[in-house]
């Protein structure tokens, strides 16, 4: 494909935004960018300090933490003021800091403007909370991505059993509940599925299923 386009793919934590979003943009030989992650490793920043629960602190602080993104092998590694941080971010409490941050309308705001800036010039796959409605309003095709709390939280457990975490499915399952109603009742950016979004629960689909259906409704995007 010769000309840019840009795939904004949005839902709630754990439906499988990052996974899609990383094979789409392989498949369409486009650039990935998982923001979802540069606002853990803000989440993990303050974490760091025992302060991600105060969005005062936090909101002054901001400027003090540098996101960077570094492509290697296929990896999209994420950078913490020169730290990689790409392993560490993946914790549960890295998820719920990244979910307390990510209220704070300063930190939104630098995120937002860094993506964009990432964004500008390249065919670009993102994934997030807020692509649609906030970071590229004006994508060729704006998905929202679900799946019910209780597959959401299967699948983090799984993930979290593969890295040897033991932690109990009801934990997982109300981080998952816990991590929705933060991310729904934020007063910034809070997570909506866009109006011109299309909307797909892959709770009965597999992966192949779902690239699949991503793909179709790409190309019905672009007339293709």
């Amino acid at each position: 494909m010769n000309r840019r386009f840009s795939i904004a793919i949005d839902g709630p934590a754990g439906a499988g935004k990052s996974s899609i979003a990383r094979a789409v943009a392989e498949r369409l030989g486009a650039m990935y960018l998982d923001t979802g992650a540069m606002y853990r490793a803000v989440g993990l920043y303050f974490l760091r300090m025992g302060r991600d629960a105060d969005a005062k602190y936090v909101a002054d602080s901001v400027g003090d933490v540098h996101i960077s993104v570094k492509p290697e092998g296929g990896v999209q590694r994420i950078l913490l003021n020169g730290e990689d941080v790409t392993e560490a971010i993946r914790t549960p409490e890295a998820s719920l800091a990244a979910s307390r941050v990510a209220a704070v309308p300063e930190v939104r705001e630098r995120m937002v403007a860094l993506q964009r800036e990432i964004a500008r010039g390249y065919s670009i796959v993102m994934d997030g909370r807020d692509i649609g409605t906030k970071v590229l309003p004006n994508a060729t095709l704006k998905l929202y991505v679900t799946a019910s709390p209780e597959v959401r939280a299967q699948r983090r457990h799984r993930e979290l059993l593969l890295k040897g975490e033991d932690m109990p499915f009801e934990q997982v399952l109300s981080e998952i509940a816990e991590r929705d109603y933060n991310d729904t009742h934020r007063a910034a950016s809070p997570l909506v599925q866009a109006e011109d979004a299309q909307r797909l629960d892959t709770s009965e689909m597999t992966r192949e299923q779902t690239l699949n259906e991503v793909e179709r409704l790409f190309r019905e995007a672009i007339g293709g």
